[in-house]
């Protein structure tokens, strides 16, 4: 193992000291996760409880709520502990596990947008044929791939980097990634970086090529359209375009700060960027999708005024 261990304790040491700023730090946090929990459930209750909604692309929105629910429960408690705290250690199961809750939700929010971008794709492209190609069955096994096909590959990953004997402790980021604990390696990490390159291109380049690819369809079928064809396919694909360029731009920047040195920038412009992917997909969604498309928007109101009224 070339004098490698296997620590028990992390030591994420991207945290700044800010004093008794923590505590409006806190506060504000714990407000935005509360937040984010409270709109993706809105979105998620309107669309289970509403029969009208039940069709292929709000499902896929509820899909996209859930998983968001699902990331920020895998980091907030975390980061919602270490604000307060002096020392932020975080032991090696609690790591990996919050590697696989992130690195999941990030695949997932990738493939999700991915089948959303084919749905929308048949009901422009393909509209005589939408009703047979998106059956419910159809809409289950797409929902499946978008869930399985991740959780396997960063599965994969995880195990390889799991068993890497490492020579040091100190992962320079907020949470735990596997690239920064990659990089704490004694051993060559050769077999890590090509399947992790697989992985990627798997669960990210090939859905961002099909998205564009869909749209790109999409606008050829929009050019030779009525303008009020166009209206409405703008109305149904501009909530899903915002989501999708929104994480890609999070996205990126979260994996250029992880190939820059973090030592030469300003910690607390680095801790922003590296939270964006995180914070910002799973509070924009809901509002998003819940403002832009007037289906949804309707329910939501009528569901306020209906818990105004029986207060």
């Amino acid at each position: 193992m070339e004098n490698g261990t296997l620590p028990f304790y992390f030591n994420l040491t991207m945290h700044v000291n800010i004093g008794y700023y923590r505590y409006p730090a806190f506060v504000l946090c714990i407000l935005l996760f509360a937040i984010i929990v409270s709109a993706n459930l809105m979105i998620i209750l309107v669309i289970s409880q509403e029969a009208t909604l039940h069709e292929p692309m709000y499902i896929f929105i509820a899909c996209l709520s859930i998983n968001s629910l699902y990331g920020s429960a895998g980091f907030f408690p975390r980061f919602l502990m270490d604000l307060l705290s002096d020392t932020h250690l975080i032991s090696r199961p609690a790591c990996f596990t919050q590697i696989y809750v992130i690195y999941t939700y990030a695949s997932y929010e990738l493939t999700i947008l991915s089948i959303m971008a084919y749905d929308r794709y048949v009901a422009v492209c393909q509209p005589l044929h939408y009703h047979n190609k998106m059956t419910s069955k159809t809409v289950l096994k797409l929902a499946a791939f978008a869930w399985i096909c991740p959780a396997f590959s960063v599965a994969v990953c995880l195990y390889l980097t799991i068993r890497l004997p490492l020579c040091g402790n100190k992962i320079v980021k907020v949470y735990c990634a596997i690239w920064n604990i990659a990089k704490l390696s004694c051993v060559t990490t050769a077999v890590n970086n090509i399947v992790g390159l697989l992985v990627t291109t798997i669960t990210a380049f090939l859905p961002l090529a099909y998205v564009l690819y869909t749209y790109l369809r999409i606008l050829l079928v929009c050019r030779k359209s009525s303008s009020e064809f166009k209206a409405k396919v703008f109305q149904t694909c501009l909530p899903h375009t915002i989501s999708f360029v929104i994480y890609s731009f999070t996205g990126y920047c979260d994996i250029a700060l992880s190939r820059l040195n973090i030592e030469k920038l300003n910690p607390f412009a680095a801790i922003i960027v590296s939270l964006e992917f995180v914070l910002i997909p799973p509070i924009l969604n809901p509002l998003v999708y819940g403002l832009k498309l007037p289906e949804i928007r309707r329910h939501i109101f009528r569901m306020l005024s209906w818990s105004k009224t029986k207060t």
